[in-house]
């Protein structure tokens, strides 16, 4: 597998943990009512949210930090990163009623960093690829 392949399947890996995650932390307030007999109240504990929120930081951190060294050189993308993190990991700073927003919002950032990671590294690949031909 090229680095290049490596690369966006890291992405994607980071895209789709933080979109779990999310959704995680979204149908919770669903799920709990709906399934209180198939132990819901696991997927509740703030130490299950802080663990798959850990995680997704640190696949996503490992995929933009290759992009950047390897490709596009540029920070925004874990900026975004880290302020989605940040947001994410105090979702309840405005309080209980405002947490799927924050929740969303936090979410919102964690994958438009990787899809600005995508896109970097595919336009520098572009550039790559057009002055070896020329």
């Amino acid at each position: 597998m090229a680095s290049s392949e490596k690369q966006s399947v890291m992405d994607r890996v980071g895209i789709w943990t933080s979109s779990i995650c999310a959704l995680h932390c979204l149908l919770l307030p669903i799920l709990i009512p709906l399934v209180p007999y198939v132990s819901a109240s696991f997927f509740a504990q703030d130490w299950f949210e802080k663990t798959i929120l850990t995680l997704s930081m640190i696949v996503g951190f490992w995929a933009l930090l290759s992009g950047f060294y390897r490709y596009h050189r540029q920070l925004y993308p874990i900026y975004s990163l880290l302020l989605g993190g940040l947001i994410y990991w105090n979702k309840d700073m405005f309080g209980e009623a405002y947490e799927p927003f924050t929740i969303g919002l936090g979410a919102l950032l964690i994958v438009a960093a990787h899809v600005a990671n995508i896109r970097l590294c595919k336009s520098c690949h572009a550039c790559h690829d057009c002055e070896s031909t020329h």
